[in-house]
């Protein structure tokens, strides 16, 4: 069998386990709903300043609860699974099988990257429905797409390298959202920051990717909202390349750290 047809193969094993748990596959779509159900609730009546514009807080958290589901099927989700697979034994027993090991590791990446984009549309399908929220078309909607791709993908990765750190299941939750909660706050995911954020917030945002990742969706997302300029209407929220830069700089060093120590066995 060809590399792609065992990935796909494996794929369609790991998409099967995943639905036969009904109980986890419907947290996991309705935890990031629930969290934009309740932070619209408080806070969705106002805005908030985003660069040269008011934006409304209800259409901010759209945007912002579609990176979170993203970050959180991409990165929490494949660390935590990869890390209870490899303690109960599982990876080892699949290392010594003749399905190559990078086919079953990319499995779980494109298993993670379905499930982030089934939570992208449901964010955005939701808050056009509840929160008349604007839906990306053309250009932007390329540029989101892009960015949905190569954010998942660098997640996925970081996730693979941060297994290298967690000794043990009963580990995996606390170290891995020690290591994204923190950031998810800092970058603007969970409470908008606006325009007079405190400078160290700034600075430690823009050395980590949640931020360049939720600005690039949001810029995506966002993209054919105008604002006049004596120059004419231009894009309120451009989207910055430099984003795209960081985020996939990231995921080549979270894919290098796993390439090198990712361990298939379980730790004494």
């Amino acid at each position: 069998m060809s590399a792609p047809g065992a990935v796909l193969r494996q794929f369609r094993f790991t998409n099967t386990a995943f639905w036969r748990n009904p109980a986890s596959a419907f947290f996991t779509f309705v935890f990031p709903l629930m969290f934009l159900v309740i932070f619209t609730a408080l806070l969705g009546n106002g805005n908030v300043p985003i660069g040269q514009v008011e934006l409304s807080q209800a259409t901010y958290f759209v945007g912002a609860m579609a990176a979170f589901g993203v970050i959180s099927a991409c990165y929490t989700n494949i660390a935590m699974t990869t890390t209870f697979a490899r303690d109960q034994g599982i990876l080892k027993r699949l290392h010594g099988t003749p399905l190559p090991s990078g086919a079953y590791l990319s499995s779980r990446v494109l298993h993670g990257m379905v499930v982030g984009a089934l939570l992208v549309v449901i964010m955005l399908v939701f808050g056009r429905l509840v929160y008349d929220s604007p839906f990306p078309t053309g250009v932007p909607l390329l540029e989101f797409i892009l960015t949905f791709l190569i954010g998942s993908l660098s997640f996925a990765a970081l996730a693979l390298a941060i297994t290298v750190v967690i000794p043990n299941a009963d580990a995996a939750p606390p170290i891995v959202n020690a290591t994204v909660l923190p950031l998810l706050f800092l970058s603007g995911i969970f409470i908008p920051l606006g325009n007079n954020a405190p400078q160290w917030m700034v600075v430690v945002g823009n050395v980590f990717p949640v931020k360049h990742f939720a600005e690039a969706m949001r810029a995506g997302f966002l993209g054919n909202v105008m604002v006049a300029t004596p120059a004419g209407p231009v894009r309120a929220f451009p989207f910055d390349w430099w984003d795209i830069v960081v985020i996939a700089a990231w995921g080549l060093f979270g894919l290098l750290i796993a390439t090198r120590f990712f361990s298939w066995e379980p730790r004494k």
